[in-house]
């Protein structure tokens, strides 16, 4: 196989469970790791490709991920292993492994449901947000380095905040070169840059990375576009929250909250 990085996606396959990240994937709080936005959404698409029936089919639908991050996330061929845990016909429970260079570094849960018509009782959602081609862009560059970043269309609703933002992110690029993957795994892919747009202090002088990412979704999200009305607060003793009211463009779809370790970067 060619070694050439492909342009335009943040993997490339390179067997049934291994992939190789491009430089698109590159981390914020250290360029040659990988951030774990993309890596995200990828555990989500091996999800899919796990499961015998397609997620839209109107079978089960994945309704909670979390994910807990286990160490350095080296911008290198990782490994992804999924297997049922608890399987049903309308509740099942599967988990992810990946590994780098044979070390777990993430593990995530996911739960799937029973998909029902539920119209009827449907509410409390909220509302919806501006639509983002109403929205000027913002360069989020200045602020993040890494290709990750860079790839970035950033469409704040407002200016941004320390510690409130709510902006809209979407990215030109494929999840893995040369394959579609699902609305879902592709708006996954997205979330975990929730903890980068409501900065409280400078990443120059703060560490602020998140160990973990837990999403709730009660709908199925739509369009190229990931909506989110993110908070973030830093405690007292070392630890920080970033929570996020998860948007499309026809309004919330859901939550995600992130737990952070802060220190300063002296």
């Amino acid at each position: 196989m060619s070694t050439a990085t492909p342009r335009g996606s943040y993997f490339e396959r390179i067997d049934d469970h291994r992939y190789k990240p491009t430089p698109h994937a590159g981390g914020a709080w250290d360029p040659d790791e990988q951030h774990f936005s993309p890596l995200g959404g990828l555990i989500a698409h091996a999800i899919d490709r796990h499961r015998p029936a397609a997620p839209d089919d109107g079978g089960l639908l994945l309704s909670r991920i979390s994910y807990d991050i286990l160490g350095r996330l080296a911008l290198d061929e990782c490994e992804i292993q999924v297997e049922t845990v608890r399987p049903g016909r309308t509740i099942e429970l599967v988990e992810a492994v990946v590994r780098i260079a044979g070390r777990p570094v993430v593990r995530a849960r996911a739960w799937l449901l029973a998909a029902l018509d539920t119209t009827g009782v449907a509410g409390g959602a909220g509302n919806r947000l501006p639509r983002p081609e109403s929205l000027d862009p913002w360069a989020m560059h200045d602020l993040w380095p890494g290709g990750y970043i860079a790839d970035l269309d950033v469409r704040p609703v407002g200016t941004p905040r320390p510690g409130r933002t709510t902006a809209w992110i979407s990215t030109p690029l494929a999840l893995v070169a040369g394959e579609t993957a699902g609305p879902l795994a592709s708006y996954l892919a997205l979330v975990d840059t929730a903890n980068g747009i409501a900065v409280r202090q400078p990443p120059t002088e703060w560490m602020f990375p998140n160990v973990d990412l837990t999403v709730h979704l009660h709908r199925r999200p739509r369009g190229t576009w990931t909506g989110l009305d993110t908070t973030v607060v830093f405690g007292p003793t070392g630890q920080g929250l970033t929570s996020t009211v998860l948007h499309d463009v026809d309004g919330p779809v859901g939550r995600a909250e992130q737990i952070l370790t802060v220190r300063p970067m002296s």
